[in-house]
């Protein structure tokens, strides 16, 4: 047996398998029409061939990949110096600072709490 809601009397009542399926009286429509386009407009390309391209800045990647790649033994996260190494050890430092502050906050919350 089917059932579906009623919205007089609030509650679930037998029904046909067809009106089970489509409920609140919603019947599926398919519209003919195509909708309507929201971006009908051409768009503009960033890129424009006939244009050339300008870029006042200098190529970077060849000496990046000559430091980065270099067989020095380094992990590539270190390869950049001192800043890098500051940031590793930060990061590292707050990783096990926060952990025991995990352990911690964990042991607290195992202990049973004293009433006076």
């Amino acid at each position: 047996m089917y059932y579906k809601f009623s919205s007089f009397t609030q509650r679930l009542v037998g029904a046909s398998a067809s009106s089970a399926y489509i409920p609140q009286g919603f019947k599926p429509a398919v519209s003919m029409e195509s909708p309507t386009l929201v971006f009908g407009t051409p768009t503009k390309l960033a890129f424009d061939a006939s244009s050339p391209v300008e870029f006042f800045g200098k190529n970077k990647v060849p000496e990046l990949q000559k430091l980065f790649q270099k067989p020095d033994g380094l992990p590539v996260h270190l390869k950049g110096g001192v800043p890098d190494k500051l940031l590793y050890r930060t990061t590292m430092a707050l990783t096990i600072g926060g952990a025991i502050y995990c352990l911690i906050a964990l042991y607290m919350a195992a202990q049973p709490q004293r009433h006076k």
